[in-house]
């Protein structure tokens, strides 16, 4: 189900499926968890540190910092790292930042894309309340 900042102009595309937007409020749900226990104001890392430990804690499998290769016409020209690829189905990116930008949202499509994932959140820890550091990005394309 999306959120209300997600375009709805892709109602007519395939849609994540109920397995990958249940993981999803599943991510979120852990993520508050950690916002309550930790606040605002740390760096990312202290973040990902804690969410990794509520995911082993809880069975869900992730890869942290995984590398990805962007490339430019069929050649590499890049590596970037994902902070987290969850059950393989679902990209989360971790911030702790005034404000997430609309280059935040084209990097984790640009990760979804690459990896071929319809969706992706991006999660601000430096907020007062978390759901309003809670973004969803959609990549609207077929999936193949």
């Amino acid at each position: 189900m999306p959120f209300e900042d997600e375009p709805t102009i892709y109602a007519d595309r395939p849609q994540p499926s109920e397995e990958i937007n249940e993981l999803a409020r599943r991510v979120i749900g852990i993520a508050i968890e950690v916002h309550r226990e930790l606040g605002p104001g740390l760096p990312e890392e202290a973040y990902e540190e804690a969410l990794a430990i509520e995911f082993d804690a809880r069975g869900i499998g992730y890869k942290r910092q995984l590398v990805i290769v962007i490339e430019y016409k069929g050649r590499p020209v890049c590596r970037v790292r994902l902070d987290f690829l969850i059950e393989s189905k679902l990209v989360l990116e971790v911030k702790s930042c005034e404000v997430v930008t609309p280059i935040h949202r084209k990097q984790t499509l640009r990760y979804l894309r690459v990896r071929k994932l319809p969706l992706g959140l991006i999660i601000n820890f430096n907020v007062m309340v978390l759901k309003d550091g809670v973004h969803r990005v959609y990549r609207p394309e077929p999936v193949e």
